[in-house]
């Protein structure tokens, strides 16, 4: 029989998503796999092959609900993990795999008290609660984000974040610097838009040169409550905009830009590093363990991206450093190129030979 590798993740995008392409990946060589997730992760699930089995198992977090849901987090979990341990004694898995997010506990649990070979995957430059608590349990961690802060005495492997078929059709895709020429600038701030880029970018765009202004296209995602302001500000200032609360083609749009200014979530950074821009990072603030700020450490220290904390940011500030990109070709194609250096188009590869290395510690 195949051997069986089990996937746990939570019900994010975040989790899931390099969960679904480890999932793709083993699958295609021949591997059973199964994914261990709640009923709000199954919701998440659609795009996994389907040869995967997907097992919901009980879970639950502290950070939603009244007292007695808080109260009843422990008997939750508590019975996930019989249920997981009960699961594994029936069909042996060869690896567990966790990606974050409660209902990876049960899963990861019940390896541990089995001894079956297991290891993590964080997204993130900081470890989520639940990664933090099985770093030291683990066989190995595998790092999306580098460097990633670990606990004392715990060893990461970076393997990257796995992006998207669309980001991996456009890796490393030629640059062209800024110029005297139509220039695009992208405006991203996660899924759903940010309102302070929204607040900021269109009057620092607006105080830029003439000579940069006449060339600059802007493609700015916004939150759907913001759209028509954004609309009339870069109409005031006589700029060329589209914005969008959701843009399908941000690969295209990335490939084809001169700068990116992007809050620093984990999929955001691994897109614009593996297609390879220059890049304003804005962390989103209260993210938990300012982990934004750790997510763009990579590409801020290798020279790739400038970092602006939410507090610091401003029209002029943005202005000052908008200018200093698109005034600048040469300096701008080292960033481009200081980018690609430090993406990892091959973050699932790398994800597949830490899991395959681990099958030789499967007891029978």
């Amino acid at each position: 029989m195949a051997p069986l590798l089990l996937i746990a993740a939570g019900g994010t995008g975040g989790h899931m998503f390099p969960a679904q392409a480890l999932a793709e990946a083993m699958v295609a060589r021949g591997w059973r796999v199964k994914l261990s997730t709640d009923g709000r992760g199954a919701r998440y699930a659609g795009g996994f092959p389907r040869e995967v089995v997907i097992e919901e198992v009980a879970s639950a977090t502290f950070a939603r609900g009244g007292l007695l849901a808080k109260a009843m987090v422990p008997l939750r979990i508590a019975g996930g993990i019989l249920a997981a341990t009960w699961g594994m004694l029936r069909d042996k898995p060869a690896v567990v795999v966790g990606f974050g997010g409660y209902p990876s506990i049960p899963a990861l649990a019940a390896a541990t008290v089995l001894r079956r070979p297991r290891m993590i995957h964080e997204q993130n430059g900081v470890l989520g609660r639940v990664n933090q608590i099985f770093a030291a349990r683990v066989m190995a961690v595998a790092c999306g984000t580098w460097p990633t802060t670990l606990p004392e005495g715990v060893t990461g492997t970076y393997t990257g974040n796995p992006v998207r078929a669309a980001v991996l059709e456009r890796a490393g895709a030629g640059y062209i610097p800024p110029g005297d020429y139509p220039m695009s600038l992208v405006v991203i701030g996660g899924s759903q838009g940010a309102r302070i880029l929204s607040d900021v970018v269109p009057a620092a765009v607006a105080a830029l040169p003439e000579a940069l202004r006449k060339n600059l296209r802007v493609a700015h995602q916004a939150r759907a409550e913001d759209l028509d302001r954004v609309i009339e500000a870069y109409d005031v200032a006589g700029m060329s905009a589209d914005v969008q609360s959701f843009f399908t083609d941000i690969p295209r749009r990335l490939s084809e830009a001169q700068l990116v200014i992007s809050r620093s979530g984990a999929s955001s950074v691994a897109d614009i590093s593996v297609i390879g821009r220059p890049s304003i990072l804005i962390p989103y603030a209260a993210a938990t363990g300012d982990h934004q700020t750790a997510n763009a450490r990579g590409l801020v220290e290798g020279e790739a991206a400038v970092l602006i904390p939410e507090n610091a940011l401003d029209a002029a500030t943005l202005t000052t450093h908008l200018a200093a990109i698109l005034e600048n070709p040469q300096a701008a194609m080292t960033m481009s190129r200081n980018a690609v250096a430090h993406g990892r188009a091959d973050a699932t590869d790398r994800l597949v030979e830490l899991v395959e290395s681990l099958t030789e510690r499967a007891p029978l």
